[in-house]
């Protein structure tokens, strides 16, 4: 069992920076990939970015490559979003899930309860 919680949301003008964390409790996080979506108000969950087991796989939605990273930490069992030049249309929950072999989200078992990222214009 892997247990998720997700920080540093918050309120940020566009053109800021956050780093949003994913904190994870049980002894099997480094064998889980994990992977970060959002929601947006109205709108379908949607694919962020991912990380493999051991940090050496990485994608991202094409939405935010090249202002988003995503990186992890195994012995802090920490998994983070760095979050850079921010737009009013990142504006969402963002999540993290972990999963063994996730392909899609059906796939992720272990869900954290989000965290809100608010950007204004």
């Amino acid at each position: 069992q892997v247990q998720l919680v997700e920080s540093g949301g918050g309120l940020v003008q566009a053109g800021g920076s956050l780093r949003l964390s994913c904190a994870a409790s049980g002894r099997t996080f480094s064998s889980n990939a994990v992977g970060w979506f959002r929601q947006a108000p109205g709108k379908e969950r949607e694919f962020v970015a991912y990380i493999s087991r051991n940090g050496g796989v990485i994608s991202s939605a094409n939405s935010v490559r090249g202002r988003f990273t995503i990186s992890r930490d195994n012995a802090k069992n920490t998994v983070y979003l760095q979050m850079n030049s921010l737009k009013p249309e990142d504006t969402a929950v963002y999540y993290c899930a972990a999963g063994s072999r996730p392909t899609t989200q059906q796939d992720y078992d272990f869900w954290g309860q989000g965290t809100q990222v608010t950007v204004s214009s």
